[in-house]
């Protein structure tokens, strides 16, 4: 263990920052998905916005990426704590560099399907394992805070850097090489996503291990992981309740402020724009609303060194969010595409810096050989398979509900399941356990 204590902090800074850019990606995949869906299943498939074949090519697009990578991301946290966090790191890499290429050069809807669910697999699997990976590397529990709240943060860069993406393949796509003779943005700005993922590729295989598991391995009290040891008596209130709120966070970012680039064209002075007008404007939009995300979750990180209660730290954000959400979506989204700028901010604050308080939260409240397992239950199994159905919630209500046009049904969609999922993750707070200071071994 000695060797692991001596590590310079060179190599503890080089770690968090291939973390906090793997951290960026992670969210780039996510992201760039409600930029694309339109021009893409128009291109691809020839479908309108408002049929009901769009609207299930939407769900399908908005939901089995994020259900069949959240399988994948249970299971990739199980065997990071079989096999460690850095190996499975590398390879979780080399799955999203590939996927991320192809979907840019998808020929038809099933491709793009298929090669975006690989980009969530490898992104799934990121999360759990860099999270373990960073909270092991600091046992002062004020530093490891501040490391994993700051680090986390740049998947909020993350997304500014995906709105900026679409709005340079919208600007100057006629100056990038034709794919299949054309010039659409929505294959530029997919494609992009696998510039950070290089670096990573390349440095990832040279950087030490987490200290904690390779101490357990290297004296052979390395605990096999289970699954099934989530639901036991001393893990499964935990389990179960940081599972809810993670589809809860999940629920509110895909099921109402990831409908934001469909309903921004709905607005009368975007509608009548070119389409490369219009894909900057819905651009504008998507980079407000992350950083929006990006300031929520600096000042996550720097409240969680202040406020010991887990609690009362996270309803400093669902109490004001749960009051915005209809604001911004029942009027301001209706009303002018700089009011919705504006009011899509501070929905992006309170909803996105949640993600961050899971990323801190988790590794606190199970073992070093549970904690990539536990981690990858509640992000994935809770957040990308539970959560992300509201996305689809949200599109087939939004069918359901008045309006005059599929943009304004798609608003009053949006504030429902909103207002759902942030009072019942108010409600699930008061079971929610208060962790330790110290990482548990």
């Amino acid at each position: 263990m000695l060797r692991w204590r001596l590590m310079s902090a060179s190599v503890k800074w080089t770690i968090c920052a291939v973390a906090a850019m793997g951290f960026l990606f992670d969210i780039y995949v996510v992201l760039v998905g409600p930029l694309i869906l339109q021009p893409a299943l128009t291109e691809l498939g020839h479908l309108k916005p408002g049929t009901p074949e769009y609207r299930d090519w939407a769900g399908y697009l908005f939901w089995i990426p994020p259900l069949v990578g959240g399988f994948c991301g249970l299971w990739g946290g199980y065997l990071a704590d079989r096999f460690g966090r850095r190996r499975i790191l590398t390879y979780s890499i080399l799955i999203y560099a590939f996927s991320a290429t192809a979907s840019g050069l998808a020929a038809s809807v099933e491709w793009l399907l298929l090669f975006r669910t690989l980009s969530f697999a490898g992104t799934c699997v990121e999360f759990v394992a860099a999270v373990a990976w960073l909270a092991e590397l600091f046992p002062n529990p004020k530093t490891r805070e501040a490391v994993l709240g700051y680090t986390q943060a740049f998947a909020s860069a993350g997304g500014v850097l995906t709105a900026g993406a679409f709005y340079v393949a919208n600007r100057w796509g006629l100056a990038l090489p034709a794919i299949y003779g054309s010039h659409a943005a929505w294959r530029y700005a997919l494609i992009a996503g696998v510039a950070p993922a290089i670096p990573l590729a390349i440095i990832r295989p040279f950087l030490p291990e987490s200290p904690q598991w390779e101490h357990q391995r290297i004296e052979g009290t390395l605990k096999r992981p289970s699954v099934r040891e989530l639901f036991s008596p001393e893990f499964r209130r935990v389990t179960i309740v940081t599972a809810l709120l993670f589809a809860c966070a999940y629920g509110a970012a895909f099921g109402t402020i990831q409908q934001s680039p469909q309903i921004t064209p709905g607005l009368p002075e975007v509608a009548q724009l070119a389409p490369a007008a219009r894909g900057q404007a819905i651009s504008s939009v998507q980079g407000t609303q992350e950083m929006g995300g990006l300031a929520g979750r600096i000042v996550l990180a720097a409240l969680a060194l202040i406020v010991v209660s887990r609690r009362r730290l996270l309803r400093m954000f669902l109490i004001p969010g749960l009051a915005i959400v209809p604001v911004v979506f029942l009027y301001m989204a209706t009303h002018s595409l700089e009011m919705f700028r504006i009011g899509i901010f501070f929905a992006g604050f309170t909803t996105v810096a949640q993600l961050t308080f899971w990323g801190n939260y988790l590794p606190r409240v199970y073992p070093v050989h549970l904690r990539g397992t536990g981690e990858g239950f509640a992000a994935n199994v809770g957040g990308r398979m539970l959560g992300t159905s509201a996305a689809v919630v949200t599109t087939h209500l939004a069918a359901l509900l008045p309006g005059n046009s599929p943009s304004s049904r798609l608003t009053h969609a949006a504030t429902v399941v909103g207002i759902g999922v942030y009072a019942l993750a108010l409600g699930l707070t008061f079971l929610l356990p208060e962790p330790p200071a110290e990482l548990p071994e």
